[in-house]
């Protein structure tokens, strides 16, 4: 069990910045720690908003993990450094207690000292994640806190397309197994059971963001900083080709209107107290 490893564009990811950044800031803003000593970030990507974390709780010490070595390059420009002094390098952001590491999510643990833990459109990356996240409840001690944010957006056109699209017949052979989408991520009941049975006081919701899209066929570019990595980085020098036949099926299903391409994305999170 782990996470689908494939290259990462950390510029690629932050392009559309506003609209990946507020289902994080929605989700943590709903996390009720008040001071908590221990703040751990699962994939949190290049950073950016791990450190909004760590300018919430400046007392706690924050990690973020991820499994890219380049969104983890990245991230750790906005890292404190070691002796606690700025260097000219650092980011002007940098936060106190603000560290990064390379991990698979699969192999972490919560420690005793665990009192908030935040995983924001990463878990569907991960196989058998309710498992993984039921043993989590298991091991967090009561007064911590578990926030989870998953994309709820398999059924959409931008992912059936792409599925129906490699399931045919050019590119079925070089393809077949690469997208997961029936056990990707559960539904919203789901994960209420999973967080009251770990014995958390649950709150989960579910929200449609109508994302209005600028330039060109902007679906394409949002989707080849997420769900079409593994895709490109399967095809390698065939990828061009698939981008230009799933390009013009995207152009149908998400037509460009006066003000832009609305492009309605579901999300699912969950926030939980454990008593």
């Amino acid at each position: 069990m782990g996470e689908q490893e494939f290259l990462w564009e950390p510029a690629k990811y932050v392009e559309f910045g506003d609209h990946r950044n507020r289902p994080f800031l929605d989700l943590t803003s709903r996390i009720g720690a008040a001071a908590p000593r221990a703040v751990v970030d699962l994939g949190c990507g290049p950073g950016n908003l791990t450190a909004t974390l760590s300018a919430r709780w400046p007392g706690a010490s924050v990690l973020g993990i991820d499994s890219s070595a380049a969104m983890v390059a990245e991230a750790q420009k906005l890292a404190t450094p070691h002796d606690g002094v700025a260097s000219a390098a650092a980011s002007p952001h940098s936060a106190p207690g603000l560290a990064f590491a390379r991990g698979d999510i699969a192999d972490w643990h919560p420690g005793p000292d665990t009192d908030v833990v935040v995983s924001n459109a990463a878990l569907q990356w991960v196989p058998g994640h309710l498992e993984l996240m039921s043993g989590w409840l298991a091991e967090l001690r009561p007064g911590a806190w578990l926030g989870v944010q998953v994309p709820g957006n398999f059924g959409a056109p931008s992912h059936m397309l792409m599925r129906e699209l490699a399931a045919s017949q050019r590119w079925r052979r070089q393809l077949d197994g690469v997208l997961r989408h029936d056990d990707a991520v559960a539904e919203p009941g789901d994960y209420l059971e999973l967080l009251l049975r770990g014995g958390l006081r649950a709150d989960v919701w579910e929200t449609t963001y109508n994302q209005l899209l600028p330039g060109e066929n902007p679906v394409l570019e949002w989707v080849r900083g997420t769900g079409l990595r593994p895709v490109l980085a399967a095809l390698g020098s065939d990828s061009a080709e698939f981008e230009r036949e799933y390009s013009a099926l995207l152009a149908q299903a998400y037509p460009r209107g006066e003000h832009g391409t609305i492009f309605p994305f579901r999300r699912i999170f969950m926030v939980g107290e454990k008593q």
